[in-house]
């Protein structure tokens, strides 16, 4: 399985599916995180999006059942692959998505990559600005799967009005994060998904550990842990799934101040050495780490 001839792709976004998006959005609100407005999708699901300089975190939820398209063999059904996650696996962070700059070219590697046989898909949308008036936003996206985590979704998105998705003032938070420094994946044999994943980043350089290892991205990372390991980093405890998604770590100036906001709003967490994190079962299924910029 040939690496993409791109170059590395940074982290886009990554798509956290959730039953109650207001419910979802008072919480991350809580955790400190800016939280935008409720937007709508025609295929039947609608999200509620965290910002970051190049990267966002999007809540979503299943709105529509009945606007939901079935997959296809080469159609990729992103509201059928959020519903069928919460239906599954529960609530939590179900989809990778990586940057593009041009999402033929990766449909294309990922074909030639063996990684994906998917037509790319466009949409648009209605965007809002801070003071309220509309704007188009609208995307390209590019899917692969990787065969061995059947419960992780991967595709990148290419942004084709970044001037109105964007914006500074979406990314001032109130606990002081200033990126979503990374995504954290639990598989039962981490090696098993490395020639997918070097594939799907466009041949990101790959950082060793024991049995886990770290794929270093233009924009933030992919942290592919091993049972014993996220035992170690993040308490969870062993299960039975090949891979699934943990949930993620964003950059913060100060985690004393982060635990005085969690403890004031009665949000359990656990701090360590390296970092603070509130655990998946605390948070909607998502872990939310924090970790020093």
């Amino acid at each position: 399985m040939p690496a993409s001839a791109s170059t590395p792709r940074g982290l886009d976004h990554l798509v956290i599916g959730v039953r109650d998006l207001d419910a979802a959005g008072a919480f991350y609100e809580k955790l400190g995180f800016r939280v935008g407005a409720r937007n709508r999708h025609p295929w039947g699901t609608e999200n509620r999006i965290v910002q970051f300089p190049g990267s966002f975190l999007e809540l979503v939820t299943i709105a529509d059942a009945g606007a939901i398209p079935p997959a296809g063999e080469r159609t990729f059904s992103f509201g059928a692959f959020v519903r069928d996650a919460l239906a599954g696996q529960g609530e939590g962070l179900s989809m990778l998505v990586l940057e593009s700059t041009d999402a033929k070219a990766d449909a294309a590697a990922f074909k030639a990559g063996g990684i994906g046989d998917y037509e790319p898909f466009f949409f648009e949308r209605q965007g809002k600005r801070p003071d309220g008036s509309t704007v188009r936003v609208a995307f390209e996206l590019a899917f692969a799967a990787d065969p061995k985590a059947p419960e992780c979704g991967f595709f990148v998105c290419r942004q084709l009005e970044p001037q109105n998705f964007w914006n500074p003032a979406f990314q001032q938070h109130p606990n002081g994060a200033t990126a979503l420094s990374s995504a954290v994946m639990l598989a039962e044999d981490p090696a098993a998904h490395r020639a997918f994943l070097t594939a799907f980043s466009g041949g990101a350089e790959v950082l060793e550990g024991n049995e886990d290892y770290v794929l270093a991205l233009p924009r933030g990372r992919l942290d592919v842990l091993d049972p014993e390991t996220a035992q170690g980093a993040y308490q969870v405890e062993p299960d039975t799934t090949p891979a699934r998604f943990l949930g993620f770590c964003v950059a913060v100036p100060d985690l004393d101040a982060v635990a005085e906001r969690l403890t004031a709003a009665e949000v359990p967490f656990i701090q360590n050495e390296e970092r603070l994190f509130v655990q998946a079962e605390d948070a909607m299924g998502c872990m939310v780490a924090f970790e020093p910029v």
